[in-house]
């Protein structure tokens, strides 16, 4: 037997429990990862709270929870070619990822962990990042653009913020002001979101771009500042979002969008802000802090 977070009704993070189940082995075609580490999104407590969300994924009861993991790989199938016992990957694993073990297609978005990535940090990639680097291809970023990121502080926002200006761009970021620090640190011009925000951003000065993190807000007012509806990304409005922004997500990422962040997370160049680390046994708690929305970084759950 091996354990896993399950839930059987949808709920708050009082419907996940962590439970003794049957332990996976891997197919043909397919590894066994140990996880070791897995990071949460909004995405996960989404899933397991509203069932409209859970079934345009294909989710149903009883369910297994998260996306995000890390680990070892401790076992692989007939015909797997690119990948051996003993090597440490990331990857993703719809309503699976919080469990001991994690089977996936050697096929399936799994990434070799460089040397110099902790599993804890290396967990807190897939979505966030390719999601980041989604948004900013969708809109063009380039050298010279100030960009204007909607929900700046949270566990993708950290790293649009650092991959714009990476990229050359300058980064007005929203958030609430106890959160501007925090911002500061990571290179962005912190403005507080909420009524009037076109008007505080237009006292800062004019934005070439937009990236939405959080509903329709940000967008909206890059709208209403004149930016084009092609240099606006959203991720969290839906497939139609209003006016013409472009809706994105980390499933349209460069295949290579992952090796690239690991890459300048290795070199220095990036980093990720791991705010708080549970043991899965408080998976409850873990899921509470990260669906209040006032964590600023990621929160990592690990077995």
């Amino acid at each position: 037997m091996s354990r896993a977070v399950v839930y059987e009704k949808f709920g708050g993070p009082e419907v996940l429990e962590l439970r003794e189940v049957p332990e996976p082995h891997a197919g043909p075609g397919e590894v066994r990862v140990r996880v070791t580490a897995a990071g949460l999104n909004p995405m996960d407590w989404g899933l397991a709270a509203r069932p409209e969300v859970a079934a345009r994924f294909g989710i149903t009861l009883p369910s297994g929870f998260g996306y995000d993991f890390a680990g070892v790989v401790d076992e692989v199938g007939p015909g797997v070619e690119n990948t051996a016992v003993g090597d440490r990957v990331h990857g993703g694993a719809l309503g699976r990822a919080v469990a001991d073990f994690v089977v996936v297609k050697e096929s399936d978005a799994l990434f070799p962990t460089p040397d110099g990535l902790s599993d804890e940090v290396a967990s807190t990639l897939p979505v966030a990042g390719s999601s980041a680097l989604a948004a900013l291809a969708a809109v063009g970023l380039r050298d010279g653009d100030t960009l204007l990121v909607g929900g700046a502080a949270g566990g993708v926002g950290i790293f649009a913020v650092q991959l714009a200006k990476l990229a050359g761009a300058t980064v007005l970021g929203t958030a609430a002001e106890g959160t501007f620090p925090f911002l500061r640190k990571l290179g962005a011009e912190p403005v507080t979101y909420g009524p009037g925000l076109a008007d505080r951003v237009r006292e800062l000065g004019s934005i070439t771009a937009a990236v939405d993190l959080f509903g329709t807000e940000t967008s909206d007012a890059a709208l209403a500042l004149g930016v084009p509806p092609e240099r606006i990304a959203t991720i969290a409005a839906g497939p139609n979002p209003p006016g013409g922004v472009r809706a994105t997500g980390g499933a349209d990422a460069d295949p290579g969008a992952l090796k690239q962040i690991a890459d300048a997370i290795v070199a220095g160049r990036l980093t990720v802000p791991v705010a708080a680390v549970f043991p899965v046994e408080r998976i409850r708690d873990a899921v509470a802090l990260q669906a209040a929305r006032h964590v600023h970084g990621k929160v990592v759950v690990t077995l």
